[in-house]
């Protein structure tokens, strides 16, 4: 590609997001756990209360699940397209920018996604730490990912001529 100036921003920018989505995607693992095994037990003869929900989680609020689901959602996705864009940055050509924006863009919109629940989740209050942290990193590469989508497409020329 034309513009290798910013090849060193979209790779630290591609490297902190990865690490950050491996950071969420271990809370959240560690949320759906923690749902799993201390979550809301209906036996043979109980009755579902009034405003049971499927997606309970002991801690936090109402939005904790749908935030937890999307936010590991996001991570995987974000993770993935982390490993495009590293083919991308070795490479550094328009053939495999395509590919790299691509994943990203998924990954980026996923993380607004989630970004939404963790804002419903911090107006709902009652939540711990953990939590907490992740609500941070969520918001955090909101707009990390969207800084190495731009990264990557301002390396790229303005006009790419089809002819050989």
């Amino acid at each position: 590609m034309a513009n290798t100036q910013l090849k060193p921003v979209a790779t630290l920018l591609l490297g902190l997001n990865f690490c950050m989505y491996a950071i969420v995607l271990g809370i959240g693992s560690w949320a759906m756990n923690r749902a799993i095994n201390h979550g809301f037990v209906i036996g043979p003869d109980l009755v579902l209360p009034a405003h049971f929900s499927p997606i309970y989680f002991p801690m936090g609020n109402a939005a904790t699940g749908f935030f937890v689901i999307f936010a590991m959602i996001a991570a995987v996705v974000g993770a993935a397209a982390s490993v495009a864009g590293l083919n991308h940055i070795r490479s550094w050509t328009t053939q495999s920018l395509p590919s790299a924006a691509s994943a990203a863009s998924i990954a980026w919109t996923l993380t607004l996604l989630a970004f939404g629940f963790a804002c419903k989740e911090i107006d709902l209050h009652n939540r711990n730490a953990r939590l907490r942290t992740m609500e941070a990193f969520i918001i955090i590469l909101s707009f990390t990912q969207l800084l190495y989508i731009a990264a990557i497409h301002a390396a790229a020329p303005a006009h790419v001529s089809t002819r050989t």
